[in-house]
């Protein structure tokens, strides 16, 4: 087998991971009050936002599969910086501060307004969008702006409807029939019920990460494209 293919087989079995095998190296790297802060824009991010009482840091937690990685408070809006957490060398995911800014002074609200802003429109290596709502109070005024905004970068969106093991199982599916109902026939925006208590939606979720992050998961047809065919040596 020449070098050449020997190359392409390494970063083939390196892209045979996913999100889920990766998730235990997950680590903090750094916190942003302003987008020079940020590690330097290549690779892969997906940022996740949400009204801040809408669960964004227990589910974080949950899909990384550990506990500590958000911080997790009963106070909303504690996230109020953009805290980045390296998934490898080229991924990344940003937790960024929850809309809504309870209890924040005017000025930092307005700076946060214009910090989210520029973030999503400049941000070169944002490829990928989880927009959490609370499934007892989808689409309010902030989420349909946020979605407006995801729709105007031309950005993929994922919107998990947290908490809905508070919901019975009707209940549930009528609310996510109404946001799917919102979107319409934007293939650029999906959703999906989300519980961090009972794990609901969890490999859903893990699906729309290796498609931001372009992991491959399948190691079948890693193994039938590296093998050798008959005519090398």
């Amino acid at each position: 087998m020449t070098s050449s293919k020997i190359t392409s087989q390494n970063t083939l079995v390196s892209s045979a991971m996913s999100f889920k095998r990766q998730r235990q190296k997950i680590e903090f790297l750094l916190s942003a009050n302003d987008l020079k802060q940020l590690p330097e824009d290549q690779g892969f991010e997906v940022a996740f936002c949400g009204r801040s009482n809408a669960g964004k840091s227990s589910a974080l937690n949950t899909l990384v599969g550990q506990r500590q990685l958000a911080r997790v408070s009963k106070t909303p809006g504690r996230t109020q910086l953009i805290n980045t957490f390296t998934v490898d060398e080229q991924r990344r995911l940003i937790d960024l501060p929850g809309y809504g800014y309870a209890k924040v002074p005017t000025k930092i609200r307005n700076h946060w307004d214009v910090l989210l802003t520029n973030y999503f429109y400049q941000r070169k290596s944002l490829c990928g969008l989880v927009l959490l709502m609370d499934s007892r109070h989808p689409l309010t005024d902030l989420d349909q702006a946020f979605l407006e905004m995801a729709e105007a970068a031309n950005l993929s969106t994922r919107i998990l409807l947290t908490k809905s093991d508070k919901l019975s199982f009707g209940a549930a599916k009528n609310q996510l029939l109404k946001v799917k109902n919102k979107i319409g026939a934007n293939n650029k925006i999906s959703a999906q019920l989300f519980s961090s208590l009972k794990r609901q939606g969890v490999d859903e979720a893990y699906e729309y990460l290796d498609r931001c992050f372009q992991f491959h998961t399948s190691v079948d047809n890693v193994i039938s494209l590296t093998m050798p065919n008959s005519t090398d040596n």
